[in-house]
């Protein structure tokens, strides 16, 4: 697939010293969900701020739609939409002459057909006339993508767009993504809601330190660094860990009730025959087997903290 995003050697030093980003390479593919995730100060908004323009790299090279976002920055921004993290909107105005003037400033001809069925998308059209400081937060919040949405843009970055949003909006939003992506957008998105990313990405990039150690397609990455839990519930408790089972590494859990195993699906010997035999030689009882596989967050907390193990395994 043709990549409509590419950085190289992206980094950005401020005058106090301070590295928010290292070298970052990254390519996004036409047409896809990418989940950028990491912690706070990771570098998320500060990478998302220099690809669209607000904020400008210490170095390094950033192609949009191939077009490069310094010398070529009028069609790159053309091709951007962006929600960003905070709501920043003239609260008296209403809201579709506030939609309809973000079309207007990237010179795109008026479209009352095209503005309408975006706020009948993002179930604005009863409050077209409204004035924004008459909106929930949730409302303003939809304003804000609407206002991204408004010049048809190819890409569109979403800055932790559900933050501080109810269950059901954020459901509606998800949905309005997956429309948005069938439609032939390509959706880049920040997200403290990792099951959000699990549910809705296509590829997975992990930030932290300003550095992006780890950019993989999620299902391979859940399989590849994904782990298996087995728990074992004992017919009688236990106050510690037989030396016996040492090479197991199990720990004790539930106040000494449950046995824990981690181990790896993918290996070629995950060692729990073993174990369970050893537990027989040992007169050890059980009454119940329950395996867990990881999560997308339980990788994620392990990718930061042991960036340097887990992206070498990934590599």
């Amino acid at each position: 697939m043709t990549a409509i995003l590419s950085l190289r050697g992206v980094t950005k030093q401020y005058a106090s010293g301070h590295k928010a980003l290292g070298s970052v390479d990254l390519d996004v593919e036409e047409g896809e969900i990418f989940a950028l995730l990491g912690p706070n100060g990771a570098g998320k908004t500060t990478l998302i701020s220099i690809i669209c323009g607000i904020v400008r790299a210490s170095g390094g090279t950033v192609h949009v739609g191939g077009h490069d976002i310094v010398r070529d920055y009028r069609q790159t921004r053309a091709t951007i939409g962006l929600v960003p993290q905070e709501l920043s909107t003239d609260q008296f105005e209403r809201v579709i002459d506030t939609v309809r003037f973000s079309r207007g400033l990237f010179g795109k001809p008026r479209d009352d057909a095209y503005i309408e069925k975006v706020l009948r998308d993002l179930t604005l059209w009863d409050k077209r006339h409204s004035k924004l400081q008459e909106l929930s937060g949730g409302m303003k919040r939809r304003v804000m993508i609407a206002k991204a949405l408004a010049h048809e843009p190819r890409l569109l970055f979403l800055d932790e767009p559900t933050a501080g949003v109810d269950v059901e909006l954020r459901r509606d939003m998800w949905a309005l993504v997956r429309q948005l992506r069938d439609n032939g957008a390509t959706i880049i998105l920040t997200t403290h809601y990792i099951e959000e990313a699990e549910d809705m990405a296509d590829r997975v990039g992990v930030i932290t330190g300003g550095e992006l150690i780890l950019v993989e397609d999620k299902a391979r990455l859940m399989k590849k660094l994904g782990k298996k839990t087995l728990r074992i519930t004992l017919n009688e408790p236990m106050s510690a860990v037989p030396a016996a089972l040492s090479d197991w590494r199990v720990t004790l859990e539930s106040e000494g009730a449950e046995l824990e195993y981690v181990f790896d699906s993918q290996a070629e010997r995950t060692g729990i025959s073993a174990l369970l035999g050893q537990l027989s030689a040992l007169g050890i009882g059980y009454k119940d087997l329950n395996t867990k596989e990881s999560s997308l967050e339980d990788i994620f907390v392990d990718l930061v903290h042991k960036p340097a193990t887990r992206s070498e395994q990934a590599a």
